[in-house]
């Protein structure tokens, strides 16, 4: 059995095993961290070596520590790490190469339509009929996307989003309110089968899908990292958030919003939460809060867009595609019947 898991920010862990009567057996981890002394590497199997195969990464991790000689350095490495790549051997997942890339990047469309763009062709890798794709939106009018837990009378301000003629869209997947204007964000999704975060906890796999952002943004000179669950930031701020959802058909979608260039004045009087958040802080520090692409790289957005999408074609491999016709006719019935409806959009009050 094969795992593999790269440490966001850090370096590739291999994990190579076999299940032997319910037990990991002559298990050998290796990668290209680096590890002082020497002998941890094999202290690091020798921990491994006969565990129970149903263990959580969690708990791999803790016997991997525990059997560590004294004064043991990683770098690029964690026992973390370590954990979930068995994890991902025992639960044969599938790697990032292990796929053919699509990549859909057409033109502006209505904030309802991308919503049922999501689930449909999440269902469709769900089921085998799309391999796995990476799609870059665009966005065709202003609009405030709700998660799928929140209240819609707590997030948004209904007499500021009509004043700015913001539609509010409710999305399939977790997480908080973004603000988008047509030009002013970066989002993206990545529909997955569920093989590709196999062995990793919901938390972990945010960072793995993203990891390759992380490599482009560090190509554009900005250093950036994750921060636990959810958020991709640099020193100077949020650049962006991810929101996820696995459905039950097998694959999971994975999206971001990342702000390219933001009105902080328009967005208070949008987002309630924006207020409650920035309450006696003044509207500049909106901009604190989340720090814009445009300012810290200085480059048009569709040069990012495109620097984005070339370090993901060199790394993964990347073919051009477009969401076919029975996929659109899909999506566009779905965002009538559910994304445009007020029950859907007020489903939390």
């Amino acid at each position: 059995m094969h795992g593999e898991y790269k440490v966001p920010g850090g370096k590739l862990v291999v994990a190579d095993l076999e299940v032997v009567d319910g037990v990991l057996r002559s298990p050998r981890i290796s990668g290209d961290f680096f590890l002082e002394p020497d002998e941890a590497l094999e202290a690091i199997d020798a921990a491994l070596d006969g565990l129970p195969a149903t263990l959580e990464a969690a708990e791999i991790a803790a016997k991997v520590e525990r059997g560590l000689p004294p004064g043991t350095v990683l770098l690029g490495l964690t026992a973390e790490a370590v954990g979930i790549a068995v994890r991902r051997a025992v639960a044969h997942a599938s790697d990032w190469r292990d796929h053919e890339w699509r990549l859909i990047h057409d033109g502006p469309q209505e904030p309802a339509l991308h919503m049922a763009l999501d689930q449909v062709l999440a269902e469709e890798v769900g089921a085998g009929r799309r391999p796995p794709t990476l799609r870059i939106w665009e966005w065709a009018s202003p609009s405030v996307i709700i998660g799928s837990f929140q209240s819609l009378r707590n997030e948004v301000d209904p007499a500021g989003a009509d004043r700015h003629g913001v539609t509010v869209v409710r999305r399939i997947s977790g997480g908080g309110a973004m603000f988008v204007e047509p030009g002013n964000t970066i989002t993206y999704s990545l529909y997955v089968p569920e093989s590709l975060v196999a062995g990793m906890s919901f938390a972990e796999s945010y960072a793995f899908l993203d990891d390759w952002v992380l490599g482009a943004l560090g190509e554009l000179g900005i250093k950036a990292w994750y921060r636990p669950l959810n958020d991709i930031t640099s020193e100077n701020g949020k650049i962006g958030g991810a929101a996820q959802k696995r459905l039950a058909a097998g694959a999971v979608l994975h999206h971001v919003t990342m702000s390219y260039d933001i009105d902080a004045g328009k967005m208070l009087e949008v987002l309630r939460i924006g207020k409650e958040k920035l309450s006696g802080k003044g509207i500049a520090s909106a901009g604190k809060r989340v720090d814009p692409l445009r300012r810290q790289t200085g480059l048009p957005r569709e040069e990012i867009i495109d620097r984005m999408v070339g370090h993901f074609r060199g790394r993964y491999g990347l073919v051009d595609d477009r969401v076919s016709d029975e996929e659109l006719r899909r999506a566009e019935k779905l965002a009538g019947e559910k994304f445009e409806n007020p029950e859907w959009t007020a489903r939390v009050p």
